[in-house]
């Protein structure tokens, strides 16, 4: 078992690396997982954070077991995920522009549970066919007929600590206190922002090729 991990470590370290670079980069959980952060605090957005991770999961299990591929090869059925993932991001971005509209600082939301807000990210990425796509691609990069299933494991649990560690870092760092004191004083422009990336976001998965 070992010798095959260590046989694999050069497309292990290849699959971790592509996978970073998509977690890191700028997009709408992420971003999601920031303002949360801001707004509501470190326990809502550590609980938003989590539940992205957990929709990445879904798609990674999904792609070893050759779910996903399933999925891209029948168009009706990654259309109709994109759709769903636009609108999603439509949603989205009208709560930030209503949120941006108005002059004071919302209340805290106190009766939005933990769940709730889990359920949200976890919505957020699994309604994402980017997600499907990237998940399909890094384990066809990773992955061979003769793959042992200990790397598929590999890919799996690595994977998934590498976006705990990124989503949960954004949690702990937008929720620090002078974060959160920086956006009470653009709270009106950063939700405008957000509300413009969302729109832009769900045009471009709505009119994308897929």
């Amino acid at each position: 078992m070992m010798d095959d991990l260590i046989r694999h470590l050069p497309s292990l370290a290849l699959v971790y690396s592509a996978f970073f670079l998509a977690v890191a980069s700028p997009g709408p959980s992420n971003l999601a997982v920031m303002a949360t952060s801001m707004e509501r605090g470190r326990r809502a957005g550590m609980t938003l954070a989590l539940g992205v991770t957990t929709g990445s999961l879904t798609w990674g299990i999904l792609a070893a077991i050759g779910v996903s591929a399933v999925i891209v090869a029948h168009p009706g059925a990654l259309y109709a995920i994109k759709i769903v993932g636009g609108v999603y991001l439509l949603y989205l971005a009208w709560r930030s522009a209503r949120s941006a509209m108005r002059v004071d600082m919302p209340p805290p939301k106190a009766t939005v549970s933990g769940h709730r807000i889990y359920l949200r990210g976890y919505l957020m990425h699994l309604t994402n066919p980017k997600a499907i796509l990237s998940w399909t691609a890094i384990i066809a990069l990773g992955l061979r007929p003769e793959t042992p299933v200990v790397v598929v494991h590999a890919i799996i649990i690595g994977c998934l600590l590498i976006s705990l560690l990124i989503n949960q870092g954004y949690a702990l760092l937008f929720s620090t206190p002078s974060m959160i004191a920086g956006y009470r004083k653009i709270r009106r422009r950063a939700e405008a922002c957000l509300a413009a990336f969302f729109t832009f976001a769900s045009f471009k998965l709505l009119t994308a090729q897929l």
